[in-house]
């Protein structure tokens, strides 16, 4: 009884906040939703008994991406105002394509079947005593090890393309030279003075 009550919270404090994702005016408090949504979700996998998957959730998505996606928003400081000016003009648009994608996710799954002879288990370990944990890394790093690798290797082209397509050279930037501080001379640097007691230091 109590695992439904919470059930029901969840879902529909996840429903509200992705409602409010989509319609709040200001895009930090759009942000903020996002973040609440992501709380929400996770909360339905750890009753759903897939704990690994809610920590990387809050881990990942949480603590990474709404951040970064929050700094962002804060820092571009973009007019809202007048990219929402042509809401109205490409709406008739966007709710044709909305319901034509809402009819090929209805087709989808009333087409699908369900089949119990699908569901046969090969594995010799009984899947009650191993954790989700265990139980992930064991397909990661043999079932689907070659993928797992590939994906490393997206994300790593991802992470140089974005850093060669932000790099720019700017000629009015001041950028440390090592090699031309440790040529300098002291004497073109520092000037010694022999101070007199109880006098200045004339400039």
């Amino acid at each position: 009884m109590l695992q439904t009550i919470v059930f029901y919270l969840f879902s529909a404090v996840l429903l509200t906040s992705a409602v409010m994702v989509v319609a709040a005016r200001n895009p930090v408090h759009a942000v903020l939703f996002l973040i609440l949504c992501f709380f929400n979700a996770a909360g339905l996998f750890v009753l759903l008994g897939a704990e690994f998957i809610a920590f990387i959730l809050v881990i990942v998505y949480v603590g990474a991406v709404a951040v970064l996606f929050l700094f962002v928003v804060i820092m571009l400081d973009i007019n809202f105002r007048e990219m929402r000016q042509g809401f109205r003009r490409y709406l008739p648009i966007g709710a044709t394509v909305g319901l034509i994608l809402a009819a090929q996710l209805v087709l989808v799954t009333s087409a699908w079947v369900f089949d119990p002879a699908g569901l046969i288990n090969n594995s010799t370990t009984d899947v009650a005593n191993v954790e989700n944990t265990r139980a992930i890394g064991r397909l990661l790093y043999t079932d689907y090890f070659f993928p797992f690798q590939v994906s490393g290797l997206i994300l790593l082209v991802a992470m140089i393309g974005a850093i060669v397509l932000t790099l720019r050279d700017r000629k009015d930037a001041r950028r440390q030279r090592v090699s031309h501080q440790m040529d300098r001379k002291i004497g073109d640097v520092i000037e010694v003075k022999k101070v007199q007691s109880n006098q200045g230091v004339e400039i």
